[in-house]
């Protein structure tokens, strides 16, 4: 069964459209979130009509961001998170996660939407120990992300760099490599690179609609295949079970027999 997924409730921001459509708010209604509106329903009710597996997808991976980082924070040592592309708060947040098993950890959020960062200002909050922070960059500015993540977080020491559902923004895949590869050079040995993307080649009813998205006028994601995402990961570690679908790296032992999802991501760390 999917995860829960709760978030407080939507807060009043004058300088958001809710008239249109937003993919973060969209995504927020698909995990079971509260920080949507009307119109952002709609979209994804006329999304889910098409493909249905879709808020699957959305919340097993945020299921696979809460064990990944449960492995970094319990079994890696990890005390410092990028997180890119970080899209709405909802519950279940990188720092959430993080502090809620080591309260000094240190989080910077990155994303480039003044929507999202009207947000992030009223709900992302810190433990007094550790830090929380929000840094407005794009995915395509490693040398931004890095600059502000340096104010937060010490960059001489292992950081865990996140990137969910990101790269998919990106649709020139050797473009996306350099941002991986230039993030992750700017870091020591012992970082760890987070990253799960929609993937090709698994559900011929998902790239359907999600070329159907695309063709809607939306901000399009682009859906790779599993030897493509699995190529940001060159020169690093892979961490067992390696880049699988989401809901099957690491499955609660409790849980049902976790399905096959078009979601594929892994961990990584540095050597």
């Amino acid at each position: 069964m999917p995860e829960p997924v709760t978030t407080p409730e939507p807060t009043d921001h004058p300088e958001i459209d809710t008239s249109v459509p937003h993919s973060a708010r969209i995504w927020n209604y698909w995990l079971g979130g509260t920080d949507n509106y009307p119109v952002d329903q709609a979209a994804g009710d006329a999304y889910t009509a098409l493909f249905p597996g879709i808020v699957t997808i959305a919340r097993g991976s945020r299921a696979f961001l809460r064990r990944t980082i449960t492995y970094l924070v319990s079994e890696a040592g990890i005390r410092q998170f990028l997180d890119v592309g970080t899209g709405l708060p909802t519950a279940q947040n990188t720092h959430e996660v993080a502090q809620g098993i080591a309260p000094d950890a240190r989080i910077v959020h990155v994303d480039n939407d003044p929507m999202v960062l009207a947000h992030a200002r009223t709900l992302l909050t810190s433990t007094r120990e550790g830090a929380t922070a929000y840094a407005e960059a794009d995915a395509t500015d490693p040398d931004r992300i890095l600059a502000a993540a340096a104010q937060t977080l010490d960059l001489g020491r292992p950081v865990a760099l996140i990137l969910s559902n990101i790269l998919g923004h990106v649709a020139d895949h050797e473009q996306a490599r350099s941002i991986v590869t230039r993030l992750m050079g700017a870091l020591p040995p012992g970082s760890h690179l987070c990253l799960n993307d929609g993937s090709l080649g698994v559900d011929p009813v998902f790239e359907q609609a999600q070329d159907a998205y695309n063709n809607s006028g939306a901000v399009p994601y682009v859906l790779r295949t599993v030897a493509d995402i699995t190529r940001f990961f060159d020169g690093l570690e892979l961490v067992a079970p390696g880049v699988v679908p989401v809901t099957q790296w690491r499955p609660d032992p409790a849980s049902p027999t976790p399905e096959v999802v078009a979601e594929h991501g892994g961990l990584a760390r540095k050597p």
